[in-house]
């Protein structure tokens, strides 16, 4: 079973653009380290209005742009020490991009077993 984790980020409006640009740098250092199976980026583009409808573009801005990262690891011990090297690199930088704090979510990964 693996170890996956997910980051909320509130953006600032004036900052995206720094933000991706940063992106591109986290991945690449997040993707190089041991254990690392995936990480990925997403930028919320669109919302639900009803189950019955596609979902719709986001119309505009309302404060902050929500972007949200999923980073999955072979081991709890591989997540941590790459987790100890992430902050050390990219916390400050990220920092001055974001109205609040991000969020971590993390946990045992699901639905391995099933596939086995």
């Amino acid at each position: 079973m693996s170890f996956a984790e997910v980051k909320v980020f509130q953006v600032l409006p004036d900052k995206v653009d720094d933000f991706e640009a940063l992106a591109a740098q986290m991945t690449k250092a997040q993707s190089a380290c041991p254990g690392c199976h995936t990480i990925r980026y997403l930028k919320r583009f669109y919302v639900f209005d009803t189950i019955q409808d596609p979902p719709r573009p986001l119309k505009k801005v309302v404060e902050v742009v929500k972007y949200y990262s999923f980073w999955e690891f072979d081991t709890l011990e591989q997540y941590h020490a790459a987790t100890l090297q992430y902050f050390a690199q990219f916390e400050k930088p990220l920092r001055k991009l974001m109205k609040a704090p991000f969020d971590i979510h993390c946990g045992n990964a699901l639905g391995e077993e099933q596939h086995a």
